[in-house]
C-alpha cells in the first residue's frame, strides 16, 4: 500500500512541476515576443528624464543595457591587504 501510494505522490508531483514548468515556459515565450514585437521600445520607456516616477529616487533607468557595473575596488577576490 505505501508504495503505491509513493508512486501516485511522485506522479502527483511530478505532473504539477510540468504544469508549472509549462507555465514559465509560456511566459518566458510571451515576454520575449512581446520584447521583439516593440523592437525593446518599452523597456527603455521609463527612461526619459521627464520620468517624475523615477525623479525622486534616480535619475537612472532602471534596465539600462549600456551601463558595465564594475565590482569596488575592495570587494577584490579575496585578497586582503
Amino acid at each position: 500500500l505505501v508504495s503505491l501510494l509513493q508512486k501516485w505522490a511522485l506522479l502527483f508531483l511530478s505532473a504539477c512541476s510540468s504544469l508549472c514548468c509549462l507555465c514559465c515556459l509560456l511566459g518566458l515565450l510571451v515576454a520575449m515576443g512581446l520584447t521583439l514585437g516593440n523592437q525593446g521600445r518599452v523597456l527603455l520607456a521609463p527612461c526619459s528624464t521627464t520620468s517624475t516616477a523615477l525623479a525622486p529616487v534616480s535619475r537612472e533607468c532602471p534596465f539600462d543595457p549600456t551601463r558595465v557595473y564594475v565590482s569596488p575596488p575592495w570587494a577584490g577576490d579575496g585578497d586582503v591587504p
